[in-house]
């Protein structure tokens, strides 16, 4: 049985290769791997919100139940560990930030450039603008139709991929998205997060191998 579990991954892989899916230095994994740094922080949905603030016309602020009442999106995606992982074909649900502007729920200053992503113990991670600001990059709740796992995030988390047959985005590596977000900062100038500060790539593009820095 394990031969077979073995033969289907590889088969599976050769499949993702020949379609230009699979990044350098990546494997396929039919698993959905758990790595963070700390433990796993309870929810308690009355107290939780969800906050946009820095280089924005209005802060914002969002409880639990009006979070869920946001406009939701459904991505399709690839994602790709800087561990080097790949898992092809995962499904997520939740709010993206380019509908919220578009749809006018806060309003950019000009002078953002980065959003620092913050969750829950402090943890941080950054992104350029343009970045948050495609269609590959959801808060999600939702992985697979069910909510997000605890150990995966739950119940708000950052998450990047690569859209199949949208080459023009770029693509950074999974950890550029925030287990148990609480807020994002738009800021005038970038500034590192935790795994960057600690010497991983600034930029992460998974396409050109930037793991660290």
């Amino acid at each position: 049985m394990f031969q077979f579990e073995g033969f289907d991954r590889r088969k599976q892989e050769d499949q993702v290769r020949s379609e230009g899916r699979l990044p350098p230095g990546q494997s396929l994994t039919q698993k959905f791997p758990v790595l963070h740094y700390g433990p796993v922080p309870a929810f308690n949905p009355a107290a939780w919100d969800f906050r946009v603030w820095g280089e924005v016309e209005e802060e914002k602020r969002w409880s639990w139940d009006e979070f869920n009442q946001l406009p939701r999106t459904k991505l399709h995606m690839d994602i790709h560990c800087v561990t080097r992982w790949s898992k092809f074909d995962t499904d997520w649900e939740g709010i993206s930030v380019k509908t919220l502007v578009d749809q006018g729920f806060f309003k950019i200053k000009p002078t953002a450039t980065h959003v620092m992503q913050h969750a829950e113990y402090g943890f941080t991670v950054n992104l350029p603008i343009e970045v948050v600001m495609q269609d590959n990059f959801l808060l999600a709740t939702h992985f697979q139709g069910e909510p997000i796992t605890p150990d995966h995030g739950y119940p708000l988390r950052g998450v990047v991929g690569f859209i199949p047959g949208r080459e023009d985005m770029e693509t950074p590596y999974f950890w550029k998205g925030a287990k148990w977000l609480r807020s994002i900062e738009f800021m005038s100038r970038d500034k590192r997060g935790f795994w960057e500060q600690a010497g991983y790539h600034n930029r992460a593009d998974v396409w050109r191998e930037e793991r660290f820095g």
